[in-house]
């Protein structure tokens, strides 16, 4: 613990402490806790284009039988990217936002008031949407920069249903046949899996509002160097995973990544090269600051999901690298019991 912590934590009046201590055992004995699934995924956009979403459905089935209530995935939220927006000096006007203009031209809606309008709907859903109801939510999810949320909606309409109106123009219903066809998890996995489970949507927990990087030559190159120090067993676990994505399932794959014995010493890896690396102005120290920051942000974005769900089944898909920290800080949550993924993908 760094000294300025424990003088802090020093300063905390012994009373104080015991409270917390025993409220701490009280709120664990107070109802069921919510199971929290953290499954660290690879980013299937860098797949190659002969990718056949098919190699997942092993994996699938698995996440399915766990019957999460929430899905959270690793993409920037339209809250996010209208604050980063708005406040382009500060934040760099959104690191991976998704553009809302053909959604904002057919609704005639921004970001915040697509939100609103959708928050709404979601409140009063019915039991059994018609067509015209999934359309519209799904042209407001566009326009609130939700694409994977949209999907979900798309994946429920019967294919008669998939057409224009209510909302969903016809560039709409082009820019849904288009993601239909992306490779990325928080669509075949996240979306899919959603829509199977009859949920309507999922939640984008990534935040990049923290962890700017200095731009030019010198930064980049000193994270580079940091990085180009070699990792014990790293090039044995890199051609195991090379040779598990040849395969026609993808389920050995998720369960060497997500298993901490063999992919344990690359989780810290790339801090802890950054920290000792030697970088007069200390451009890699900086670079792990702003991973800390991002992480701290994305885990209370993810415990958002579940605040006013205690008991909630969740799952947490994102990549590989955030996984340990996922377990560890979402494990020290009130009310939040971590559920071992290996024993789900067996």
């Amino acid at each position: 613990m760094e000294i300025g912590g424990l003088r802090n934590w020093l300063l905390v009046p012994a009373a104080a402490v015991a409270m917390s201590a025993s409220a701490q055992v009280a709120t664990q004995k107070v109802g069921e806790p919510a199971h929290v699934m953290v499954l660290g995924t690879v980013h299937l956009r860098y797949m190659p284009k002969t990718f056949d979403p098919k190699v997942l459905e092993g994996l699938l089935n698995r996440l399915q039988a766990f019957s999460p209530e929430i899905i959270t995935v690793e993409q920037q939220s339209g809250e996010e990217c209208d604050l980063v927006r708005r406040f382009a000096s500060k934040y760099g006007g959104g690191f991976n936002c998704y553009d809302t203009s053909l959604a904002k031209a057919a609704t005639k809606l921004d970001i915040p008031q697509a939100l609103a309008e959708a928050e709404a709907l979601l409140k009063a859903w019915p039991e059994r949407p018609s067509g015209a109801q999934r359309r519209h939510l799904a042209a407001l999810f566009l326009a609130a920069g939700d694409r994977a949320s949209a999907f979900v909606q798309w994946l429920q309409m019967a294919n008669d249903e998939r057409c224009a109106g209510d909302g969903l123009s016809t560039e709409l219903v082009q820019e849904l046949e288009r993601i239909s066809k992306q490779n990325d998890e928080s669509l075949q996995l996240a979306a899919v899996l959603a829509a199977r489970l009859g949920l309507q949507r999922v939640h984008a927990t990534d935040n990049h509002t923290g962890d700017l990087y200095p731009d030019g030559d010198a930064p980049a190159k000193a994270l580079r160097d940091a990085w180009s120090a070699p990792s014990h067993g790293a090039a044995e676990r890199e051609a195991q995973i090379a040779k598990l994505k040849q395969s026609n399932d993808f389920l050995p794959l998720y369960r060497f990544i997500n298993d901490a014995k063999k992919m344990g010493a690359d989780a810290g890896s790339g801090v802890e090269a950054a920290m000792r690396h030697k970088s007069p102005e200390r451009y890699p120290e900086i670079w792990v600051a702003g991973w800390e920051v991002r992480n701290l942000r994305m885990v209370a974005n993810i415990r958002e999901t579940y605040r006013a769900r205690p008991g909630a089944r969740v799952l947490s898909i994102v990549g590989s690298a955030h996984k340990p920290i996922y377990d560890d800080w979402l494990g020290r949550m009130q009310g939040t019991k971590i559920v071992d993924v290996l024993e789900v993908l067996k």
